[in-house]
């Protein structure tokens, strides 16, 4: 052996090295172990799981990362209930609050806030439009629209202005996609984009409908899916604390090469966000367009705040702990209050231009800030929470933003399906090329399960 930054390099022979330890890189090690394939599942993180975190930080469970299950995310259901978890149901009970632009804070058991009848009128417009055109494209092939070309050319903030001249019914409804979903500004991303991402969710009025969306939770943490699923692969085959830097295709197969490894297999599944990709050396290179393809996908940013309390108070108030604030630094709030935990919980987003605004200031100016604007929904309560928690996926070196990445303007059209095609033996899942379940849970497990079924099945239809 040789010696390699101070230690020996092993070498080891299997059928398919996955790279990355994710929920799509464990879900096709899964299942290509069912059917007897051997793996090697290799992760640069101390940790499997990806964007799926759980910390344990002064006794409080914190899902730092993917939490919720929608009643239409089928794989994840049926993963969870193969892995032998249990789920139990986000609290709602009592009223919304709602914040306008001026602060005017209007507490509404109503679907919609009670808005002046013409901007809700226009809001109902909007969303019954772009509930149309999402339903009319295909997440898995949206370039197949026949007016995708044109959807693609304009930024979805672009479109929205041209629908209505009422402001406030754009601010109301972009936040859905932009904050909400691709966490980043309207401006940088196209309505066919948005259309995918509501698509992917079985329409524009699906995925604003917060009962549906953000439904069910697992009992213990959303982090349970891939440590079962680790288990289940087998931990002797899973490497972490291993960040590949290189594969080598020749007639032989593959060569993967990581910090102190050598893995010699037969194909490899890159199971990585698209925009992680270019960290490895590909020999030969990926065909130009391929690789001007994943340089297309870029991360979004958003902050997720937990905040514990002693008591849920919200619910003392009459309060759903369910919040919505276009024009405030935590645009979303809601009771993330565990069955086993005896008080209260809440859990906000600081997405896109605000979460760059927050990052701009120290840690404890971003703390008072980001807890003044919970406490204009909740009152001066929300102030002094028992235990406070930020997360910072935007420095995570093996993730770079949250929660997903989203092509560039023009991208889809101009690459169509390079998006998930293979390159001779070398393979891509992560739930960021998905179509349905697109930057969700349920989309990294159906890319990993696609990939694995086009590894031990090549004649398959991809």
């Amino acid at each position: 052996s040789n010696p390699t930054k101070g230690r020996l390099m092993e070498r080891i022979e299997t059928d398919v090295v996955i790279i990355g330890a994710g929920v799509a890189g464990l879900s096709a090690a899964h299942r290509l172990r069912q059917r007897g394939v051997e793996v090697a599942v290799l992760e640069a993180r101390d940790r499997v799981g990806g964007r799926v975190k759980s910390d344990l930080s002064n006794g409080f469970l914190i899902e730092v990362g993917g939490q919720w299950i929608a009643p239409d995310q089928e794989r994840l259901l049926a993963l969870i209930d193969e892995l032998g978890l249990e789920r139990f149901e986000r609290y709602r009970d009592g009223a919304d609050v709602y914040v306008d632009g001026d602060g005017g804070v209007v507490q509404h058991t109503t679907e919609l806030p009670p808005l002046p009848e013409a901007t809700l009128s226009e809001i109902e417009r909007l969303i019954e439009v772009l509930d149309e055109l999402s339903k009319e494209v295909d997440p898995l092939e949206p370039w197949r629209h026949p007016r995708a070309a044109e959807f693609d050319a304009v930024s979805f903030s672009g479109w929205l202005e041209r629908q209505t001249a009422d402001r406030a019914a754009v601010d109301f409804v972009t936040p859905f996609i932009a904050g909400g979903m691709l966490t980043k500004p309207p401006a940088t991303f196209s309505l066919l984009a948005a259309l995918v991402m509501a698509a992917s969710a079985g329409g524009f009025r699906d995925l604003a409908d917060l009962d549906l969306v953000l439904n069910e939770r697992v009992l213990g943490g959303m982090h349970l899916v891939p440590f079962r699923l680790a288990e289940e692969v087998g931990t002797e085959r899973i490497r972490l604390n291993t960040d590949v830097r290189s594969i080598t295709v020749s007639d032989e197969g593959v060569l993967v090469r990581g910090d102190g490894l050598e893995v010699r297999a037969s194909e490899v599944i890159i199971a990585l966000g698209p925009h992680l990709v270019s960290r490895i050396s590909i020999d030969p290179p990926l065909p130009p367009q391929k690789s001007q393809m994943l340089q297309q996908y870029s991360m979004g940013n958003v902050i997720k705040v937990h905040a514990f309390y002693e008591t849920p108070f919200w619910r003392e108030l009459g309060l759903s702990g369910t919040t919505y604030g276009p024009y405030e630094i935590v645009h979303e709030t809601y009771d993330n209050t565990a069955p086993d935990y005896p008080g209260g919980t809440l859990v906000g987003f600081v997405s896109d231009l605000q979460a760059d605004a927050m990052y701009a200031l120290d840690a404890t100016e971003r703390r008072a800030a980001i807890l003044r604007s919970i406490a204009t929904y909740f009152g001066p309560q929300a102030l002094e929470p028992a235990f406070y928690y930020e997360s910072d996926w935007i420095n995570e070196e093996f993730t770079g933003g949250a929660y997903g990445t989203s092509p560039a303007i023009g991208s889809i059209t101009r690459y169509e399906d390079l998006v998930r095609s293979s390159v001779g033996p070398i393979h891509f899942a992560c739930s960021d090329i998905a179509g349905l379940g697109y930057t969700h849970i349920d989309g990294a497990i159906r890319m990993g399960e696609r990939a694995a079924g086009l590894v031990a099945d090549p004649g398959a239809s991809a």
